[in-house]
């Protein structure tokens, strides 16, 4: 089979290569999936450079969720056949044209669903889940206002607000990325780069939206400045949640902002969730993937690369290029 491959630490991602190796049959609790899409995350980019905070052994194939048909089960597995499609997660392996994969990280691919959408949906909105309905306790008709919307998490974020019955305002960087994120259910969307504004400039623009009290629910991936300007424009008994610092700059919170307003700062760590309470996990995996079965989410797929053009997709994604989730594709796949 053809696999991506890296076989050293390098912060230049174009050093990985596409290696032809053999796989071995699937062992026992393990399918062999042959993929057709696999999503294109950050961590696959960190693992390359040797920034993240698990680190496979040397070569490995990055790709931590794909999708595709399977073609051989293990000696013990009776819950899957052969020609059944199939997602799958795992720490890294993904760029390859076949995967064995342990079978409890195996799920069916939903009738209707294409193998983009299965691979693109786990990562991005498990932590959009998570960060909305277990740590914001987000509810209908609330205001919930999406920092970094164009991206993976933020773009699931708008769509899973919009089908808990929120009202989405969505921030981003670009007229034509944020025009995605209008047509995807935001009802309204605040570029912070035009002329007039300052990064963070939107916090008039939410109090003009919501008539002077704010956000209930703040989703920000971002931090920095803007987390200092969400907290001048989140409601009374409002929640922050902390998602990460795209910015670089991890911010200092205003404790008499949190007093006077009531404010709750939360840290989501949508993964940790799941290993510090498995039973929590398993549920939240579960109900996601049947949000996904229902047709109540949708994945955004901007773009798909070929496999031999997997470093052209990390690229995409690091040059922030991409409004929702990029694929890398094999074994001739083309996404609908």
């Amino acid at each position: 089979m053809k696999t991506i491959r890296c076989h050293q630490i390098n912060d230049d991602i174009s050093t990985i290569s596409l290696d032809e190796v053999d796989i071995a049959p699937p062992g026992a609790g393990e399918v062999q999936i042959r993929v057709m899409a696999c999503s294109v995350n950050f961590p696959d980019v960190l693992m390359i450079q040797g920034k993240y905070q698990f680190a496979p052994p040397l070569p490995f194939a990055p790709g931590g969720e794909f999708a595709g048909e399977i073609v051989a089960v293990g000696p013990d597995v009776d819950q899957f056949k052969v020609g059944d499609r199939a997602v799958a997660g795992a720490r890294y392996g993904g760029f390859s044209e076949l995967v064995n994969a342990e079978v409890q990280a195996v799920k069916p691919v939903p009738p209707g669903i294409s193998f983009e959408k299965a691979a693109a949906y786990q990562t991005a909105y498990l932590t959009a889940y998570v960060a909305l309905t277990i740590r914001g306790s987000l509810k209908a008709g609330e205001t919930l206002l999406v920092h970094g919307a164009t991206g993976g998490v933020g773009l699931a974020a708008v769509d899973l607000g919009k089908h808990l019955g929120a009202t989405v305002i969505a921030t981003g960087g670009t007229d034509e990325k944020l025009a995605v994120v209008k047509a995807r259910g935001a009802d309204h969307v605040i570029n912070y780069t035009l002329p007039d504004d300052s990064l963070g400039g939107f916090r008039e623009k939410v109090k003009e939206l919501t008539d002077g009290l704010g956000a209930d629910v703040v989703f920000d991936p971002v931090g920095g400045s803007v987390f200092d300007e969400s907290m001048r424009c989140i409601n009374w008994n409002g929640r922050i949640l902390t998602i990460g610092f795209t910015s670089g700059v991890w911010p200092k919170a205003a404790v008499n902002h949190i007093l006077i307003k009531q404010i709750s700062v939360i840290g989501v760590r949508a993964g940790e969730i799941g290993r510090r309470d498995p039973e929590l996990g398993e549920r939240t995996r579960r109900e996601l993937y049947q949000l996904l079965e229902n047709g109540d989410i949708d994945p955004h797929i901007c773009a798909a690369f070929p496999l031999e053009k997997a470093v052209d997709a990390m690229k995409m994604l690091t040059d922030r290029k991409v409004v929702g989730k990029v694929v890398v594709t094999a074994n001739g796949y083309t996404p609908s």
